[in-house]
């Protein structure tokens, strides 16, 4: 059985002191939350410790993209009304946001099954090989490129992907959480 979503990335901690300085949190009121010390949330901001058990749980659900200012619903707006085949998912747990009428058209499940549900479960072996790449491409730095990957064709029953070129850009949101922008490079006409 494949995991719904990709285990927490030893590169959390860009992410959790983005967060913190967007919220305007400091360390030792997240230490005091979480139950730890100020040099443990230290250590995970900059990656000496690795979230473990219960606090990866909880920085998961922290981190996880909550779409609710009005810049976000718009970026999401664009999503869906796009002409071309692309969707928004949370960059950490790849769960669905957004999708343009173009990709759901490509999917046998609609935004209802869909939305909120990570799209994990059916990563290619391609897709996994990207993921498993990002922090070696830059992917969590403060500035991160859009990077391609390649994927095999998935012909699933409620999900098809069509072999190709895959491109991710990651996208700040207004509560200092990020999600995937997924749009088509070149792409195979069949799945």
């Amino acid at each position: 059985m494949q995991e719904d979503t990709p285990r927490i990335a030893r590169n959390i901690g860009a992410g959790l002191k983005r967060w913190r300085l967007v919220n305007r949190v400091k360390q030792s009121a997240l230490a005091a939350d979480f139950g730890v010390a100020q040099t443990t949330v230290s250590r995970w901001e900059s990656g000496l410790l690795v979230p473990t058990g219960e606090d990866a749980l909880r920085i998961e659900r922290l981190l996880s993209a909550r779409p609710n200012s009005a810049a976000d619903a718009a970026l999401m707006a664009l999503v869906t009304h796009a002409a071309v085949p692309m969707h928004l998912v949370c960059d950490l747990t790849h769960r669905l946001l957004a999708a343009s009428q173009g990709r759901t058209a490509e999917w046998r499940l609609g935004m209802e099954d869909l939305q909120g549900k990570s799209l994990w479960r059916y990563a290619t072996p391609g897709i996994r090989r990207g993921e498993a790449l990002l922090e070696r491409q830059g992917w969590f730095e403060t500035v991160s490129p859009e990077i391609t990957v390649i994927s095999e064709a998935a012909n699933r029953p409620e999900v098809a992907i069509r072999a190709g070129e895959i491109r991710w850009t990651r996208m700040p949101l207004s509560d200092g959480t990020f999600a995937r922008l997924v749009t088509d490079g070149v792409r195979s006409a069949h799945a």
